[in-house]
Formats: C-alpha cells, sequence, structure tokens
C-alpha cells in the first residue's frame, strides 16, 4: 500500500473525526478534515488528496451538494468518495450511488468494516493510476507515429481500428464513422462478396451479423484480409483501405441516390465522403479506396 496518500475527511462531528483519523493512522496514511463541503472545496483548491471520505448530513453544505459541485469539476470528479451516513433507505442510498458515491458505509460501522472499504478504495485508486499512466504512455507513443498498417478480419477487428486511427483525427467522430463504414464495406462486400441486395435482405431478417460469422467460417473466404495502411505526409492523413475480393462499381455509391432513401443500407460510402474525409477516391475496380483528412 502506498504510504503518501493524502485523505479528505469531511464531517460536521469532531468526535466522528477524532475517530476516523485514528482508524487511518494504522494505515500510515496522511488525513486533513473540514467540518462541511464547503470547506471541504476550500481544502480541495488548497491541497491535492486521493481518497475524501464524506458525511451526507451536514450544515452550510451537505454531503449530496458537496458530490454534486465535485462530480461537475474535471479537477476533482475521479476522486473516488466513501460516503458515511445513517440516510440509509433505499432512495436515499440511491441519490448518493447517482451523485457519484464510490462506497457506502451505513452508520454505525465497525473499524472492521471501515478498513475493509478504505483498503478498497486504496486498490481501486492504484490501479487507476496505473491504467492512467499506460494509457498516457500509449497516447504520447501514438505522437510518434507517422504511419502503421493494420490486418482486419472481422466486424470487430474493424471497430477497433476505426477507434485507433480516429484518435489521430482533428474531428475523432465523424472520422471514425467514416473509417467504420469503409473497412466494413470492404470485409462484407469484398471479401466476404455480400452484395448490395442481399444485405438489404439480410438486414430485414436481422440476419446481417450471422451471416457475416457464417460466411467468415467459409473456406472460401476465411483466409482473406482487409488491409488498412495509416500515414501522416506533413499536413494531411491518408488512409487507404484494400480487400481481396472482385470488386464493384463504387460511382454508384459515391451519392446518396433517390431509389435508395428508403432501403436499410447504401448510404455508408456517401455519407463517409461526405462527412468525414476532405477526399474520397477509389480505383477502377472497387478493392481500394484512399481517402485524405487535411489537418489544417
Amino acid at each position: 500500500m502506498s504510504s503518501n496518500l493524502k485523505i479528505l475527511l469531511v464531517d460536521d462531528e469532531e468526535f466522528n473525526l477524532d475517530i476516523l483519523e485514528e482508524y487511518i493512522e494504522e494505515l500510515g496514511l496522511e488525513t486533513n478534515t473540514a467540518n462541511n463541503g464547503k470547506e471541504a472545496l476550500e481544502r480541495l483548491e488548497k491541497s491535492k488528496y486521493d481518497i475524501i471520505i464524506l458525511d451526507r448530513m451536514m450544515p452550510i453544505m451537505d454531503g449530496i451538494e458537496f458530490l454534486e459541485k465535485i462530480k461537475n469539476n474535471k479537477k476533482y470528479s475521479e476522486i473516488p468518495v466513501i460516503m458515511q451516513t445513517a440516510a440509509s433507505s433505499e432512495t436515499e442510498i440511491s441519490e448518493g450511488l447517482e451523485a457519484g458515491v464510490f462506497y457506502y458505509l451505513i452508520k454505525p460501522f465497525s473499524k472492521k468494516v471501515f478498513l475493509s472499504i478504505l483498503n478498497s478504495a486504496i486498490e481501486h485508486l492504484i490501479k487507476n493510476k496505473k491504467f492512467v499512466k499506460q494509457r498516457n504512455i500509449v497516447l504520447d507513443s501514438k505522437k510518434l507515429i507517422s504511419e502503421v498498417a493494420f490486418e482486419v478480419v472481422n466486424l470487430d477487428d474493424a471497430k477497433v481500428v476505426a477507434e485507433y486511427i480516429a484518435d489521430f483525427c482533428p474531428n475523432k467522430e465523424e472520422a471514425k464513422f467514416g473509417i467504420l463504414e469503409l473497412i466494413v464495406n470492404s470485409v462484407e462486400h469484398g471479401n466476404l462478396e455480400i452484395d448490395f441486395f442481399q444485405k438489404k435482405e439480410l438486414l430485414e431478417m436481422a440476419f446481417w451479423e450471422d451471416e457475416i460469422k457464417i460466411r467468415l467460417q467459409n473456406e472460401k473466404y476465411k483466409n482473406r484480409r482487409t488491409k488498412v495502411h495509416f500515414a501522416k505526409l506533413g499536413k494531411k492523413i491518408i488512409i487507404t483501405i484494400s480487400d481481396q475480393g472482385s470488386g464493384f462499381d463504387p460511382e454508384e455509391y459515391l451519392e446518396i441516390k433517390r431509389s435508395r432513401l428508403s432501403f436499410p443500407n447504401g448510404r455508408g460510402i456517401a455519407m463517409s465522403k461526405k462527412m468525414s474525409f476532405d477526399s474520397l477516391n477509389y480505383n477502377k475496380k472497387g478493392n481500394v479506396v484512399m481517402c485524405e483528412i487535411n489537418l489544417d
């Protein structure tokens, strides 16, 4: 257990604060106290705390109001909060959980129960810090990437690759939509040879994903891959997606046709061109598409 963690105790009863401080001293952790939510906010502005142990019923600013304020502030929203209270009805507990309570202690509680809950909060905190550190390493490494290639087999792969590449793009959600649409198109229409009208029927029968799973096991298709290449060149992102299918006529799908407006499919490429990319071009065969996004 890390001994440099700092805990903020918030309670209007000095006796309760003394008991909690005594319990926590055994763990060798630093504590500070506040008598209400307003004082607690002032403490947070002056110092960093890892865990907050919070009474619900207090004057000036009660625990629920305090919680709502910190959960709406990015600086404090990730701090685990243990609420200790005599308000134990289902409604009161639900209110606390909805406000962002991480752990709930019903008064009176034993020292053993308190320390077990505190230890759980500390374990969660340590795991979360490790996750954030690892996530930051990944994000930092992405800054160094200028080119990367992927091989996609199924729809789950498509989602992972689209999410990964979209992180580099200035408009992440719009980019993710288009990248995913084009990769899925490459898998289903390209490698698995599900044509436009087959997909329409499969969607209407709610059997589309099942058919994809079946074809992925088929000897004819199971070794086919969609290749996705990402590159940052100057002030542009270039994404190239290619499949091993026989291709299609892309011109038919680069614009939304009035004749297909009532169909459940057939709009993905046109919407991607309009929403997600500064340019989108297929090769003549229709099994390779190159998209560009301007970083300006």
